[in-house]
């Protein structure tokens, strides 16, 4: 039973390693990209910062995929949306969460009884806060949003 789970953790922890990636993976990828870019450039994109006019593989290489993409039409033509949202868990407090059953021996009534006390336990909120919004015309950032802190 422990080396099953011990075999399960293992392979749940190299799952979210594999997919984490980072700038370097990212430019490893595409260095044909990174290397036709200037040194203030390549700087910025290895520190993860975007600005008005990058492609869309520039601002691959330092963010890398978005969570979603959006397209949209007007009367000034196409453009693509990129969203970057930040997951984390809200502390939605301390609640009653059910009962530990015990079960001990009563030496007075030499009898088993069984005792329930209540159990209490944390509980968070998964919630997704959308962090930075890059919209792209022709291929290049036209619009930059980003939350403030």
């Amino acid at each position: 039973m422990k080396h099953r789970l011990f075999v399960s953790l293992l392979v749940a922890t190299l799952a979210f390693v594999a997919g984490c990636q980072t700038v370097q993976d990212r430019i490893n990828e595409k260095p044909e990209v990174f290397a036709k870019l200037d040194t203030p450039t390549q700087d910025k994109i290895k520190q993860g910062i975007i600005e008005l006019g990058y492609t869309e593989d520039m601002v691959y290489l330092a963010l890398g995929a978005p969570d979603q993409k959006r397209e949209s039409s007007s009367a000034n033509g196409r453009t693509t949306t990129w969203i970057y949202n930040t997951y984390y868990d809200r502390y939605n407090g301390t609640g009653f969460a059910g009962y530990h059953r015990s079960i001990y021996f009563d030496p007075y009534l030499r009898a088993y009884r069984v005792y329930y006390r209540p159990v209490f336990a944390d509980s968070y909120v998964q919630e997704k806060e959308e962090r930075i919004r890059a919209v792209f015309k022709d291929g290049k950032v036209i619009t930059l949003e980003q939350t403030k802190d």
